[in-house]
């Protein structure tokens, strides 16, 4: 029999962090609801064909039965390694019966081959938005997108989140204007310049794609603008480079950060560093960061795709635009540093105490009574002393002891208070009622 033990990229919480983890996938869907967005859920695997055409083929984790049959068809499968992807082929799929625009949001895993580093898993919940319009997609929906995240995980207990946005029609058009045409390398080495710095980018963008100095310079410079006002326009004209597709980045980064003028300041920022690596994004990018963290990397990013959909000369194409909250990072990463504080470790806020075999009965007619009122709880296995049984509990993490009898009684096991209790009237006290998690520290 092979050891036991964890795979890595592979993360399985104990019960009180897997509480966590539902308590900010159902905030989560929540505020999604809140925006008008519909769930969906799509299947786990997707032809390899298709995963291959939009990602790399060292992320993609192949499927096959052990024992296959001779006469399996030639097609290929792979875990999806996102949930953009099977949604651009579910789009595809019921097309005649979605109306659009149409507006999902979709919470599910998804398996990718990172490497082992910090925040970076092999096995993650993914919480995605998308907006997909039929031969054409309003910019406004572009403006959603920075405020929604920014009201999705302000409500979560977690450090403050900062939206970073940029547009690649804007950085393409710019590099285009300067009569670079392998525009997509320079957008691969741009995106590292918070990594590698100033220097290494000009360095590479100078050996690698053979760009004179002043181009490179002009790259550097427009990648290096950051605003949280309008005023990176100006800088951008600053530069002197002119080209119809920058302009119309422009004008569209412009509109959405105009539309989020209703958020707090600070919340959102334009940063023309921000490329993203997929290549399906066409217009608007965005990444977000938590303040104090930031090496970790995005904790949420997403963006607009206006050709990830297949169609065909009979049909209007499908553009889209959407972002995804990786959950599983924020929330591995807080836990892995002890910050977050939970209420409760378990579900169960009351535990009936059983005095001998003979109550089993009773507990069982109280238990019912509760439970039909919203009120969790569980009863003690077995009798025991009464002492052992409440030291029980304590581990864990109920907050209650019900004692049965003529007057029946509730302890709070964490003030030591005891006193009458109906099963028809008692009710736990707020803070014991549900989970709340709070932020230790940013």
């Amino acid at each position: 029999m092979s050891k036991l033990g964890p795979i890595s990229g592979f993360p399985e919480w104990l019960p009180a962090q897997r509480m966590a983890e539902q308590y900010l996938l159902q905030k989560i869907q929540r505020t999604f609801e809140l925006f008008g967005f519909a769930p969906i859920e799509t299947r786990a695997i997707e032809p390899l064909s298709v995963l291959l055409s939009k990602g790399d083929d060292k992320e993609i984790y192949v499927i096959k039965r052990l024992h296959e049959d001779a006469d399996a068809p030639d097609e290929k499968w792979g875990l999806h390694f996102d949930l953009t992807v099977p949604f651009a082929r579910y789009v595809q799929e019921f097309r005649h019966q979605l109306h659009f625009p149409f507006k999902r949001y979709q919470i599910q895993k998804v398996w990718r081959g990172e490497r082992k580093q910090e925040g970076r898993y092999r096995e993650f919940y993914q919480c995605d938005i998308d907006v997909v319009g039929q031969g054409h997609l309003s910019v406004s929906y572009d403006a959603e997108m920075p405020i929604l995240l920014h009201q999705v995980l302000a409500q979560l207990p977690i450090p403050a989140v900062k939206i970073k946005l940029n547009n690649r029609k804007l950085l393409e058009g710019f590099y285009r204007g300067l009569g670079i045409e392998n525009f997509t390398q320079v957008l691969r080495i741009i995106d590292k310049l918070a990594k590698i710095g100033a220097d290494r980018v000009v360095g590479l963008l100078i050996s690698e794609l053979h760009l004179s100095d002043e181009n490179a310079q002009k790259c550097l410079l427009l990648g290096q603008i950051k605003s949280d006002d309008l005023s990176f326009i100006a800088e951008v004209e600053q530069l002197g480079v002119q080209h119809p597709l920058m302009i119309e980045g422009l004008a569209e980064l412009t509109q959405v950060m105009r539309a989020c003028d209703v958020l707090p300041p600070g919340s959102i920022e334009v940063d023309l560093s921000i490329a993203r690596g997929l290549d399906y994004y066409t217009g608007s990018v965005y990444e977000g960061v938590m303040l104090g963290h930031e090496h970790i990397g995005a904790v949420c990013s997403g963006g607009r795709y206006d050709n990830l959909i297949a169609s065909d000369h009979k049909q209007q194409g499908f553009p889209g635009i959407g972002v995804s909250i990786g959950i599983t990072r924020i929330l591995g990463y807080l836990l892995g540093r002890n910050l977050l504080q939970m209420s409760r470790s378990t579900p169960v806020a009351v535990m009936i105490i059983l005095p001998d075999e003979a109550a089993r009965t009773e507990a069982q007619r109280v238990a019912f009574r509760l439970r039909e009122r919203g009120i969790s709880t569980d009863i003690y296995h077995q009798p025991q002393n009464f002492g052992k049984q409440m030291q029980s509990a304590q581990k864990r993490g109920i907050p209650y002891v019900w004692f049965m009898g003529d007057v029946p009684q509730v302890k709070n096991l964490h003030t030591g208070i005891q006193q009458p209790a109906s099963i028809d009237t008692w009710q736990p006290e707020a803070c014991y009622e549900k989970l709340t998690i709070t932020l230790t520290r940013s």
